[in-house]
């Protein structure tokens, strides 16, 4: 113990007390302010003592309970690592900080809405063992997944074959990022079902998974559906139904997206126009457009030249120049760079 540090105090008092004892003061008052200043330096050694043991107490008990709390925060990281495979991290997120309640309460935003399934799923795997299939569905939903946590999708649920995700809540980086996120994953997602489809090939399945996707933007109503007992965080709205609309439309691999979402995305994406759409609860025309081409250097493409100044904007993917073409473009560029050049600066 702590106190047990104070055995050359306790030495000096068993010195004085033996010379009281043994006479050696001749001066019985030197003897007697002597043995007082002993009571008054035993008195005080007790006294730190007693501090001492309580420290250490109070050091035991801080121990305890920093145990108790490094132990809460395991089981609480514990939690919310299991929580976020069923919720949506960040929804877990807003959960444990407060940031979110968990009342009926919904609002209104504008975001951009993310819909895909596999392509005629009954049939494809209508003949395909339960063990065949798990390994294919959990393989999938893991990839897809990891590629939208990585780009901050909001994971809704997933609705058998089909996913349902969203940007824009809770957390946004702007309405137009937003729908550039979502583009982006979605394009990185379709490369890596071709990654899989040949890892799926390779081991021994001969029809394996095509993915459709639909993207739209609009407002929705977002937040804690259900009841005062069981809720869902998920969101409602005609524009979501719109989604699942385009996915129905779009082609095998393919990404089919609507004009409000072609409107905010066109800078980043080459896309062709598609015959026109009727939805459930959408009055407006809707025009979908297919992806055919990105231009995103995140998506891993070093032929890809992409720069943009006020009254200039250059993208150029070095990959699809036609050998034939190449004069002709080199000669705009030139005249370009020459009426730069003649041009007074400012």
């Amino acid at each position: 113990m702590s106190y047990e540090l104070f055995t050359d105090e306790t030495e000096i008092i068993t010195q004085g007390e033996a010379y009281l004892e043994q006479g050696a003061f001749a001066d019985p008052e030197a003897a007697k302010r002597y043995a007082e200043l002993l009571k008054q330096y035993k008195k005080l050694l007790k006294n730190l003592q007693r501090l001492m043991k309580l420290s250490d107490r109070n050091e035991e008990k801080l121990n305890a309970m920093a145990h108790v709390m490094e132990e809460k925060n395991k089981i609480q990281e514990a939690l919310s690592a299991n929580l976020s495979k069923y919720l949506s991290p960040q929804i877990v997120h807003s959960l444990l900080t407060g940031e979110k309640g968990t009342d009926l309460v919904t609002q209104r935003k504008k975001l951009t809405v993310f819909f895909s399934d596999i392509k005629d799923f009954t049939k494809t795997t209508e003949n395909m063992q339960p063990e065949d299939l798990s390994y294919l569905l959990n393989s999938y939903f893991t990839e897809m997944s990891k590629i939208a946590l990585h780009y901050g999708a909001t994971i809704d649920k997933f609705i058998g074959d089909a996913m349902l995700m969203f940007f824009g809540d809770p957390e946004t980086r702007g309405v137009r990022e937003d729908a550039e996120a979502c583009v982006r994953m979605a394009v990185a997602m379709q490369r890596r079902m071709r990654k899989l489809q040949s890892t799926w090939r390779f081991r021994g399945y001969k029809d394996p998974f095509h993915m459709r996707i639909g993207i739209n933007t609009g407002y929705c109503n977002v937040g804690n559906f259900g009841s005062e007992d069981r809720m869902d965080y998920t969101i409602i709205g005609g524009e979501v139904n719109l989604a699942a609309r385009l996915e129905v439309q779009a082609e095998p691999d393919g990404i089919l997206i609507s004009s409000d979402t072609y409107a905010l995305v066109q800078d980043i994406v080459e896309a062709e126009e598609r015959p026109k759409l009727m939805a459930k609860g959408i009055e407006r025309e809707i025009i979908p457009y297919a992806i055919t081409n990105i231009y995103d250097e995140e998506l891993g493409c070093p032929d890809l030249i992409r720069s943009e100044f006020k009254g200039l904007r250059i993208i150029a993917d070095l990959e699809r120049v036609n050998a034939e073409d190449k004069g002709a473009i080199i000669e705009s560029m030139e005249q370009l760079l020459a009426r730069l050049r003649e041009e007074p600066a400012g």
